[in-house]
């Protein structure tokens, strides 16, 4: 390319330059020059044939529109979604204000995460802060130290203190689910008391979409209080041991 036509290229792409700042700057040109916007064409992104300028816009409007509307069903869903978590979580707290038998409102705990909640396998994992809760011999209930080894695959959810949903590693799983690893496909962990001190709920499903990081952590966090709250037996008075224990 000579010089000459370096010079005429450059000249026209500064001059695409100027009228795009010109028409930026001045939005209401066309209409004072309306017949320009039947006569200027655009390439169709499809098949290539020319459209009018009038015709691509109208063609974004409605492309715009069309994601719009899918942005709002999506909305829509996981508000709708979100409702039926928080009867289920109100359903939940009715039962355990119904009783102050401890072993009774664990037993209530795992069935409600069991059948409202999806889970294929629950695990309610409390710290030595909670020992002296008359748990008994809940399979469903796992007594750990804080410092024990097998918690540092969730060190970083511990130190967070805050709900985790996804896939979740071997270690974790071979922790929690010894046994029936295979089982589970996702899981939301949820942590107990502030700075999880009593210890994280762990609700797992086979479905490997079914917790994922869209989930409501909100929700979540509320259903982590309300767990805190019965096990602590600060939700209708203090829970009192069940009546096989009272009589040991």
């Amino acid at each position: 390319m000579s010089q000459n036509e370096g010079a005429r290229v450059a000249s026209a792409a500064l001059g695409e330059e100027e009228v795009a700042e010109y028409l930026s700057a001045h939005p209401d040109f066309f209409d004072r020059h309306d017949k320009l916007l039947s006569d200027l064409t655009i390439s169709h992104e499809i098949g290539g044939d020319a459209v009018s300028l009038v015709e691509r816009q109208v063609g974004l409007l409605r492309q715009r529109s069309a994601e719009l509307e899918k942005q709002l069903k999506q909305l829509v869903s996981v508000a709708k979604l979100n409702d039926v978590i928080v009867e289920k979580i109100h359903k939940l707290a009715l039962r355990l204000l119904a009783t102050t038998d401890f072993d009774e409102r664990l037993e209530l705990l795992e069935k409600g995460l069991r059948e409202d909640f999806l889970a294929e396998r629950a695990v309610l994992v409390l710290f030595e802060a909670a020992g002296e809760l008359p748990v008994g011999s809940h399979a469903f209930v796992r007594l750990v130290d804080r410092n024990d080894a097998g918690l540092q695959p969730f060190a970083t959810f511990l130190k967070s203190g805050r709900p985790r949903c996804g896939l979740i590693r071997d270690r974790q799983k071979s922790f929690l689910f010894a046994g029936y690893e295979t089982e589970i496909g996702s899981a939301a962990l949820v942590p107990l008391g502030q700075g999880a001190e009593l210890g994280f709920l762990v609700i797992g499903s086979a479905d490997k979409d079914y917790f994922h990081p869209g989930k409501s952590m909100d929700l979540l966090g509320r259903l982590g209080e309300l767990v805190a709250v019965a096990l602590t037996g600060r939700l209708s008075g203090a829970a009192q041991p069940s009546r096989k224990e009272s009589e040991l």
